[in-house]
């Protein structure tokens, strides 16, 4: 999306709305801080992006797990096993293919998940209950724009339930389907799911 120049004698906001937008960020990045330091000890930071992408997309291959991260499969096959030892992973044989083994959440680490994402999400209201209503309505439109500007699908309302990453594409799925087409979410450094 090209943005317009600003008209002649006003300086570009561009600048202003950047530096706005990464103030804003750090605010974000220290709620997923804290909502994590909840977990601390039980997981590091790669191994929830990991328990993520299970949340988000049930089980899944190795190697696709590894693509989702960004990473090598033999650091994927180290992480998963430290989770499964842990409780929070298991392999599972695919029943559609004996041969194939995937890997899933269980019960422990998919609470986990929750619990991170129900601290983070109460954080967040609480921060945004401080705006006036306006300044909640404008907040809204500034960032529906911004997230259509980053070609991002919008997050669910309150009443549609919690997503563990707060974007529709991102809720859970039959746990043995392999992981939605193209656009769907990998799982970022803070737990988020970049496109």
């Amino acid at each position: 999306m090209d943005a317009a120049a600003p008209p002649s004698g006003q300086p570009d906001d561009v600048d202003a709305v950047t530096r706005a937008v990464l103030t804003a960020s750090r605010v974000l990045v220290a709620v997923s801080a804290r909502s994590l330091a909840a977990v601390e000890g039980r997981v590091t930071l790669p191994q929830f992006r990991l328990l993520v992408a299970l949340s988000s997309h049930g089980t899944a291959k190795l190697v696709e797990v590894a693509d989702w991260l960004g990473v090598n499969p033999s650091t994927a096959m180290r992480m998963a096993d430290r989770l499964i030892t842990a409780g929070f992973a298991e392999r599972r044989v695919n029943p559609g293919d004996r041969r194939e083994t995937r890997l899933g959440l269980t019960g422990q680490g998919r609470r986990i998940v929750e619990e991170v994402t129900a601290r983070r999400r109460r954080e967040i209201a609480r921060i945004v209950g401080r705006l006036a209503p306006e300044q909640r309505t404008a907040l809204v439109d500034a960032l529906d724009a911004f997230t259509a500007a980053g070609d991002e699908p919008p997050a669910p309302g309150a009443a549609s339930g919690p997503y563990p990453l707060g974007r529709p594409d991102a809720a859970p799925v039959d746990a043995d389907r392999s992981p939605g087409g193209p656009g769907t979410a990998h799982g970022g450094a803070d737990g988020t799911a970049p496109r």
